[in-house]
């Protein structure tokens, strides 16, 4: 199992795991796979995909009017989890984000840990790299960890995860409603075939909206 960590319900005591500084010579999941298991049985969850390989990844595991695809907005994935966390607190709420992604928005982090939604959860896929702009590599693989970095904003939990038991953590905590969790998974830096969901803004708001038993608008 991953290298993971549970702290105390009480968000003032967060605890993480030491980043890895040799993130290369990890063990790395398949992203297609990891996906599939997050959402596998999912319930009532509400699902936020950060732009590009994210969005593709969750809709590969099957599109549910209880998706948000972003196609723009790069960092605001964390955002728009918090805002929906707020006003579906019944509801669990998990941000599916890369690395890149989630780097454009660190401050998010902080208003997160602040604001701390009991149900919500992000998880960053990590393959150290930003595959939108040709796979250069990203802050992750020189040695900043976003595990830390939540911590450090005052998350619940957080852990990094190499492994795919590790995974049922990370549905667990959102189960419990115990607070802001985030977790990083180290993810293969592969590019698997693109799968494009739905683009259109309005149509993506009233069908997520319709899900909700929400009047569209």
């Amino acid at each position: 199992m991953g290298a993971l960590i549970m702290a105390n319900a009480k968000p003032t005591k967060s605890k993480s795991v030491k980043p890895a500084r040799k993130a290369a010579k990890a063990t790395r999941l398949e992203r297609r796979a990891v996906v599939r298991k997050l959402l596998e049985n999912r319930g009532d969850m509400l699902v936020v995909c950060g732009l590009g390989s994210s969005t593709y990844d969750v809709f590969a595991a099957g599109d549910d009017d209880r998706n948000i695809y972003l196609w723009g907005a790069m960092g605001g994935a964390a955002m728009i989890g918090l805002g929906l966390a707020i006003a579906q607190p019944r509801k669990p709420v998990l941000v599916i984000t890369g690395d890149g992604e989630q780097l454009m928005g660190l401050g998010a982090l902080a208003t997160i840990g602040a604001q701390a939604p009991k149900n919500l959860a992000i998880v960053v896929l990590d393959n150290a790299h930003y595959a939108e702009t040709g796979m250069q590599q990203s802050h992750t693989a020189r040695g900043v960890s976003m595990t830390a970095v939540a911590a450090g904003c005052g998350f619940t939990w957080t852990g990094d995860i190499d492994s795919m038991a590790g995974l049922g953590v990370i549905r667990e905590h959102l189960e419990r409603r115990a607070g802001p969790a985030l977790a990083t998974v180290r993810i293969e830096a592969s590019e698997p075939p693109r799968a494009l969901p739905l683009r259109d803004g309005v149509e993506m708001k009233n069908r997520f909206r319709r899900a909700l038993g929400l009047q569209t608008i």
